[in-house]
């Protein structure tokens, strides 16, 4: 089936022709390791895992996918030098080398990043490979050599500097994001690695070496310039040394159209003389509770916290797949518990199905249901219909009533479904073991008693009681059932 994808770049919805012929290259920006990733950078990870897995199943494609590590940049350095407040007993002793403390804490980043994203189910297994930047020094100080003997980039106190106003002569700075160039003024440099969309200038490809942090040789053009890319070269170097250019998707956070995405095309093209990629996708802000999510506001999350108020990482995965990747996804925890229970029904029906022993019942066209619902998915990733599709599917039909062959295509259905949003367990149902408190029990005791003495307004009394409590009472003629809602 044909996807259609909305690409930044051309700012239109364009059907997918990959480079090569079946085989679709994608490369996602990563986290930087230096903290533990929060929910809005998780939604940026899970819309490139639905992607892939579109790509994958709805697509026929083979995919290479590869999501970058920084673990070089402005706040690994910052939070590994020596007696950073942000250092934690568990990377280890700090040293004098601040290499070996930048690998530490960027290792148990990297770790715990690993953990989350598993937990939130995406398959580590599906990943071509997970680069991490320092990795891939040589390669970016070559393509720094390219642009600058190319005429973009100058050196200036032993740091080098894409220029500009330069690139701007011979092609176009502000393809994925409408820059205001009336306040740009030719030939100012910013030295960080991440600055406000009004500062257009000249960017720094590497920094010069600074007291205390870690460096790397490099020599360029005769001049010796110690010192550490800056983040914009890393994804660009290792795009072009894993795949090759052009390579077919760029995903990221919209946060990245500028300056990052915007740098990373300059950058190729002046350097490698391509453009990296055919096809930029874009995933809309996360709020929380319908406000910006900041630490100061009380509403900044991880997902080690949401775990710690018992939520599943997998509502979660749920939640955040069940809006479109283009608008904005509103956290709240009123809707992951709607999700969960979402999720639950979806369950339910699989249970369902796999229990069914029926063998004449209703046919269900299954191939028309699952068309609808891939040609939703295919058409830019658009889940939010194609849910709708199931759980048309789900609320019109008895599993336990279909026919085997229908049961059959069903469970296939599901199947396919599954690998694409990962959530949902095809084994047998497990059995729920539920620990009443003594407090409903003894209400329970109470309203059979009253019951049994035909006192029916206290036994009422009681079952709303047990209602409010959360518990609900299920009676056959000689027992009754305690039930959590």
């Amino acid at each position: 089936m044909k996807i259609s994808v909305y690409n930044s770049l051309n700012k239109q919805l364009e059907e997918l022709s990959p480079v090569r012929e079946n085989e679709v290259k994608m490369y996602s920006c990563g986290p930087t390791v230096y903290n533990y990733a929060h929910i809005g950078n998780m939604r940026s990870f899970l819309f490139a895992d639905l992607v892939q897995r579109v790509l994958r199943v709805v697509g026929k494609y083979d995919v290479s996918w590869v999501m970058n590590i920084t673990d070089i940049d402005d706040k690994t350095i910052r939070d590994s030098a020596k007696n950073s407040p942000a250092w934690l007993n568990d990377m280890g002793e700090q040293t004098d080398e601040p290499k070996d403390n930048l690998k530490k804490l960027t290792e148990f980043y990297q770790d715990s990043f690993l953990d989350d994203i598993g937990k939130l189910g995406i398959d580590v297994e599906h990943f071509f490979a997970l680069p991490c930047a320092t990795d891939f020094i040589d390669e970016m100080q070559e393509l720094i050599r390219k642009i600058h003997k190319n005429g973009y980039a100058y050196i200036s106190e032993g740091s080098v500097y894409f220029d500009v106003n330069k690139w701007r002569k011979d092609d176009v700075y502000g393809k994925l994001f409408k820059i205001d160039f009336d306040n740009f003024r030719a030939g100012s440099r910013v030295d960080s690695d991440e600055y406000e969309k009004e500062n257009a200038s000249d960017f720094v490809l590497w920094k010069a070496l600074k007291e205390n942090e870690p460096f790397w040789e490099f020599e360029i053009d005769g001049v010796s310039c110690p010192g550490r890319p800056g983040w914009h070269i890393e994804c660009s170097a290792m795009e072009y040394e894993l795949f090759g250019l052009p390579f077919d998707i760029h995903t990221g956070g919209i946060d990245l159209k500028f300056p990052h995405h915007e740098d990373e095309i300059a950058q190729s093209k002046a350097g490698y003389g391509i453009e990296p990629t055919k096809y930029w996708l874009h995933n809309e802000f996360l709020e929380v509770e319908g406000e910006k999510m900041s630490k100061s506001a009380g509403n900044f999350f991880t997902l080690r916290d949401l775990e710690s108020k018992g939520i599943d990482p997998l509502d979660i995965r749920f939640s955040m797949l069940s809006a479109h990747y283009s608008t904005k996804f509103n956290f709240t925890f009123q809707g992951i518990e709607s999700a969960k229970k979402a999720r639950k029904r979806v369950q339910d029906f699989i249970y369902d199905l796999l229990e069914s022993d029926n063998k004449d019942g209703d046919n269900v066209d299954v191939e028309k249901v699952k068309l609808n619902i891939f040609e939703e998915l295919a058409n830019d990733f658009h889940t939010p219909k194609a849910l709708a599709g199931l759980f048309g599917l789900i609320n019109s039909t008895n599993p336990k009533s279909v026919s085997e062959s229908s049961r059959i295509e069903l469970l296939a259905l599901m199947n396919d479904i599954n690998h694409i949003f990962g959530i949902w367990d095809f084994g047998e149902r497990p059995i729920e073991i539920i620990d009443i408190p003594a407090e409903i029990t003894e209400l329970a005791a109470q309203r059979w008693n009253a019951k049994a003495e035909r006192n029916f307004q206290l036994a009422d009394e009681l079952r709303k009681a047990i209602d409010e409590k959360g518990y609900i009472i299920k009676d056959t003629k000689t027992e009754y059932e305690i039930i959590k809602k």
